[in-house]
């Protein structure tokens, strides 16, 4: 078992590279290793070396894939570039109000000089009030896009978007163009499995509409996740049962497991004569387990599942005694040799650390515990295991979870999931309507719950959270063990932890990669500001950050002005954790969002801990200008430094400020205003401020095409640092005696990640 553990964090070392050593290197060091393995004498020595070669073979393995993966991204020369190509619609496609994403399967590439991708994501966007067309699942096609290599913003805490491209193979975004003309249909296996899964879909809302309950029912049985609401996804994550609506492990083992007992009771009344009763049973629930799979659209997290089911069921059929934890790094070794990108997913973790989680809650148990004492045991052990994943990756965890847990595992697994694949293998409406009400039962009772409390926690430092981890084993250890109650107290340093605030006077700035908007976070010694929020979900990237940051109570939220790329995910974020007092730059922004707050205000000014808050736009009585004139402009002093934002103001803002305020607009650090647009960041401007350091926050390759050449100019001429989001991912900074930043992606460099320079 030891091997395998080797080969298992050989795999998961090459994740974490910041680059690919040669595969050659790492083939000779193999062979040097495994020599020396041969001719060290027997002992610890030929037992390291012997360990070393087999976490060197799972490295070369994973570096030999990752080589090959990467040999087939797009040349950085083609992205934006117009391409032509011929595709199948692979999966199902995902209708939203702006269009249609799909996911393509690259037949062919048509532009000369290209080879694009084999799996590529392209969003063909739908102009306002305009019929979208269909793209039918299984469909071949001749089309147009731009597309560009995986980037996404880059944070460091929550989804890690360009993470999970990697990890599914996605190697290729863009957005349609030109015309696209269909060639038929394919007649490849997976194409004609996607036709069907899309006809049970259209029944599915035939019967019972468009309502929540369908799409609860097509994501149990087809996989079509994304025809479940937002609000349903709220619901599921605030109770911790979002892997019950995922074609999983949970729902594969379950299929498995029912037809191997019926297997079961169909070899002791007709045994069969020439296959032994332990191979049936396995042939009969792998070949059910597989067809679920298929159902699904053999996703690439359903595949491992499979894998993983697929090797304990041959450890099974072999007559052979093993271990749980012998069959756990089995099935472990076998997903990551057949997938060595999946240790990049959570997901991986979860199920596996779930499923160890029960294995060793079980060890050294005499005699077997009744089903509801078993229950609660297990539920206890995947509870404890479950809360460093959650705070660690999402920066919270539902208390409710576990009383939850115990009632939705049994009611979705042996009671909604077998009705719903029944409703949709079988023609009978009636089955789908009581499935829809088993549904909708299920929802009513996720909502209470998503109404319980919720614990949320900074993440924690590495040496805390791989202590709560071996905490959480010695808690889960069999009763008698020593030093199992050691356990709780090597738990606890991570639940009290809260990351050191900046001392008086002075103050960190955190600029989160929001995309095409802008986001700063402002924190002092004992208070928290937020300047705009960015577009859509405050989910999506400003709350994650701020549970990571230890920063989800604000003081303060400031929108600058009603624009959708600074304040458009105000109302979200207040709703999830509402601040003290708001200011923003135009009322609209209240207005439109229910918010309830105050005009921001030329002369506003407030100290905390020794940093000073000066509004110095907009003015009263400014009227009916453009937008970006009621830009609210922040700045915030320490003892020597001073950070300086502008929202969107343009240059006449600017000149107006610099005439009023001169030298008093002096900042070290300034970000730019509008995302670096040339009707912004002007000379004069750059002058009265003189900052060392300027940030703009922007997207990458946005369709503005900022920041503006002419800006960059203005600021390499008078040799200011520069630091970009869609570059260099979120920006922390600290400013007290000194102004020291960092950037995340230089911080945490990958080889499949896009880098930055970081100022350079």
């Amino acid at each position: 078992m030891t091997l395998l553990i080797a080969f298992v964090l050989g795999i998961g070392l090459c994740a974490m590279l910041p680059e690919l050593p040669s595969p050659w290197t790492l083939c000779g060091l193999w062979l040097l290793a495994r020599l020396s393995a041969v001719c060290a004498a027997t002992g610890w020595r030929r037992q390291t070396l012997v360990l070393l070669s087999a976490l060197l073979l799972g490295l070369a393995w994973a570096d030999w894939r990752a080589q090959w993966r990467l040999a087939d991204s797009l040349p950085e020369a083609w992205e934006q570039v117009p391409v032509r190509f011929v595709a199948v619609v692979r999966g199902l496609p995902s209708v939203q109000d702006y269009g249609t994403r799909l996911t393509l399967e690259v037949e062919r590439t048509l532009t000369p000089g290209l080879r694009l991708p084999k799996r590529i994501i392209v969003t063909v966007y739908a102009r306002k009030g305009e019929t979208q067309q269909s793209w039918p699942a299984g469909s071949r096609w001749k089309m147009g896009a731009r597309l560009r290599r995986p980037h996404a913003p880059a944070n460091r805490y929550g989804f890690d978007a360009e993470q999970w491209l990697w990890s599914e193979g996605v190697l290729a975004t863009g957005s349609a163009s030109g015309q696209a003309l269909p060639l038929g249909k394919s007649h490849a296996p997976l194409a004609q499995i996607d036709r069907w899964r899309e006809q049970a879909v259209a029944r599915i809302e035939t019967v019972l509409g468009d309502t929540p309950e369908a799409g609860l029912v097509a994501g149990l049985t087809v996989g079509a996740q994304s025809r479940i609401g937002r609000q349903e996804w709220r619901w599921l994550a605030d109770t911790g049962l979002t892997h019950l609506v995922s074609i999983s492990g949970l729902h594969i083992s379950m299929v498995a497991g029912v037809f191997a007992a019926l297997a079961r009771l169909w070899q002791r009344r007709w045994p069969s004569r020439r296959l032994p009763p332990r191979m049936v049973v396995a042939m009969v629930s792998l070949a059910a387990a597989s067809f679920y799979a298929a159902m699904a659209g053999l996703s690439v997290p359903t595949q491992r599942t499979l894998g993983m089911l697929a090797v304990m069921l041959l450890m099974y059929a072999w007559r052979r005694h093993w271990s749980g934890f012998h069959l756990w790094w089995m099935a472990l070794a076998a997903v990551l040799a057949a997938d060595p990108f999946a240790v990049l997913t959570p997901g991986l973790w979860l199920s596996f650390g779930l499923v160890a989680a029960l294995i060793a809650s079980g060890m050294a148990r005499r005699g077997r515990l009744p089903w509801w004492r078993s229950a609660f045991a297990g539920q206890w052990a995947a509870t404890l295991c479950g809360v460093l994943p959650l705070i660690w990756w999402f920066g919270r965890y539902p208390l409710i979870t576990p009383l939850a847990n115990l009632w939705a595992i049994p009611l979705v697994s042996f009671a909604l999931t077998p009705l719903c694949l029944l409703a949709v293998v079988l023609p009978w409406d009636g089955l789908m309507h009581a499935a829809g009400w088993l549904a909708g039962m299920f929802y009513h009772w996720t909502a209470r719950f998503a109404e319980g409390p919720m614990l949320s926690l900074p993440a924690p430092p590495w040496p805390l959270a791989a202590l709560a981890f071996v905490g959480s084993l010695l808690l889960i250890a069999p009763r008698g063990m020593p030093v199992r109650l050691l356990g709780a107290g090597m738990f606890m340093p991570m639940l009290l932890y809260a990351p050191e605030r900046p001392p008086h006077g002075a103050f960190r700035a955190t600029v989160l990669d929001v995309g095409q908007g802008l986001s700063v976070l402002v924190q002092t010694g004992r208070h928290t500001l937020l300047f705009d929020t960015g577009i859509g979900d405050a989910g999506l990237w400003v709350l994650p950050q701020l549970r990571g940051l230890g920063a989800e109570r604000l003081d303060m939220l400031v929108l600058s002005h009603h624009d959708n790329d600074h304040d458009g995910a105000a109302q979200s974020l207040v709703a999830e954790s509402p601040p003290v007092r708001i200011l923003a730059g135009q009322r609209a922004s209240l207005e439109d969002y229910g918010l309830q707050g105050e005009d921001c205000r030329q002369g506003m000014s407030w100290v905390w801990d020794g940093v000073r808050f000066d509004v110095l736009s907009p003015p009263d009585g400014l009227g009916s200008a453009e937008d970006n004139d009621h830009s609210c402009v922040l700045r915030v002093a320490g003892l020597r430094h001073a950070l300086l934002l502008t929202g969107d103001a343009p240059s006449s803002v600017e000149q107006r400020l610099a005439t009023r305020y001169g030298d008093a607009l002096r900042s070290t650090v300034l970000v730019a205003g509008h995302h670096g647009s040339r009707t912004s960041t002007s000379g004069l401007w750059l002058d009265t401020v003189k900052p060392e350091l300027a940030v703009i926050s922007a997207g990458y390759r946005n369709r503005y095409r900022h920041p503006h050449p002419t800006v960059m100019a203005r600021l390499a001429d008078r040799g200011i640092t520069v630091l970009r989001t869609d570059q260099d991912g979120m920006l922390e900074m600290e400013v007290g005696a000194q102004v020291w930043f960092d950037c995340h992606r230089s911080r945490n460099r990958r080889y499949w990640r896009p880098q930055g320079e970081c100022g350079a």
